[in-house]
């Protein structure tokens, strides 16, 4: 018994809106820390501490 459930045409369109929204939101936010001088001092430390 398979109980493989294919989403319909307008599930897969809701799927690609989430994923593209969640894909915005996560680009604003790494954007807005990157404005943040403190952020972007704190980063410069960890990636130089790596050497």
């Amino acid at each position: 018994m398979s109980t493989h459930h294919t989403p319909t045409p307008a599930q897969r369109k809701r799927r690609r809106w989430l994923a593209w929204v969640l894909a915005v939101l996560a680009l604003l936010a790494v954007f807005a820390l990157y404005g943040q001088p403190g952020f972007m001092v704190m980063l410069a430390d960890q990636v130089w501490a790596c050497f």
